[in-house]
């Protein structure tokens, strides 16, 4: 039995949009972490670093809470199925919680809102269809304790040690493709640091703990439901559309390269068939990528939910390569 978090969750949701701009200003890119993944598992580098700064985000997290994730009550037959179902709708729509509901949402993509609205669809319905035995909520907690603030202060620290590093190295745009390897380390910095401090802000709107997530998908009229996620939706989706829509950043990326937005696309089968996968996947486990790789890393950290957590972050990049 657990308590809502609505002044937690939002401050979490304003967080979790402080990197996602931090890394589309410095290095053009948006923070799809399912494409972190599935980028990362065929060898780009980028990628892979972005995937450990959540996992050693997490691992710092269950280094400060002294343990591990959340346990799942689910069996582990049942994550690898959402795992699988998750890489797979993720690679086939393009997308997932971050990817379209905060980044491309905050963009007003009609694709990222469509996708966005078949994957809660699916979610409520499989969570609805499957007996489940979560406990009922209490009453709001509206207090914000020491482990969040603390949290919130670490995420403020990696924050300016990044910023300071690229005002100490930021150099001209350069008209060419390639990058002066100053330039490549400080886009590397930016991918791990923005990453980590992802993962904490993850930790602190409780998007990590998986029964929330199926409390919040059960929706208002079960017992169980848990309006957490909806302050961490509201305070991601409103910071992240005043500064994707007032600050945009200048003709290139700060730290180089080009930007790499998508400009919009078709609104196909493939990618309402992928979402609604994903929804699936989700709805069976109450976990997404980022939270599942930031959970891998406090069960390393705390020494305890290793299994599942692996087993689950294995399928999705396996239902990414079947794609």
């Amino acid at each position: 039995m657990s308590s809502p978090t609505p002044v937690q969750s939002f401050l979490g949701g304003i967080g979790l949009s402080l990197p996602v701009h931090a890394l589309l200003l410095l290095n053009g890119n948006v923070f799809g972490i399912s494409g972190f993944l599935h980028r990362a598992v065929r060898g780009g580098k980028e990628a892979a670093v972005a995937v450990s700064g959540l996992v050693l985000g997490g691992a710092y997290v269950g280094f400060q809470e002294g343990g591990g994730p959340q346990p799942f009550n689910v069996g582990v037959g049942r994550l690898a199925l959402a795992g699988f179902l998750v890489g797979l709708g993720s690679k086939l729509s393009n997308g997932c919680t971050s990817g379209h509901m905060i980044c491309g949402v905050s963009r007003f993509s009609v694709r990222s809102i469509v996708a966005t609205v078949t994957f809660f669809i699916t979610g409520v319905l499989t969570v609805r269809a499957l007996p489940s035995d979560l406990p009922p909520t209490r009453s709001m907690d509206w207090t914000f304790g020491a482990n969040g603030q603390a949290l919130l202060a670490m995420q403020a620290v990696v924050a300016v040690l990044l910023y300071s590093w690229v005002a100490r190295n930021q150099q001209p745009p350069s008209k060419e493709d390639s990058l002066p390897e100053t330039q490549s380390k400080s886009r590397l910095l930016a991918f791990f640091a923005s990453a980590f401090e992802f993962a904490l802000a993850l930790r602190l709107s409780n998007l990590s703990e998986p029964t929330r997530v199926l409390s919040f998908l059960s929706l208002p009229w079960h017992p169980a439901f848990d309006p957490s996620l909806a302050f961490l939706a509201v305070g991601a989706l409103l910071m992240s559309i005043v500064l994707y829509q007032g600050f945009r950043g200048s003709e290139k990326p700060l730290l180089g390269g080009r930007w790499s937005v998508p400009k919009g696309g078709p609104i196909d089968a493939k990618l309402i068939a992928g979402a609604a996968i994903f929804g699936i996947g989700w709805g069976l486990a109450g976990v997404c990528p980022g939270p599942a790789l930031v959970n891998l890393g406090r069960a390393l950290s705390g020494g305890s939910g290793i299994l599942p957590s692996a087993t689950w972050v294995a399928a999705a990049a396996a239902g990414g390569l079947f794609a």
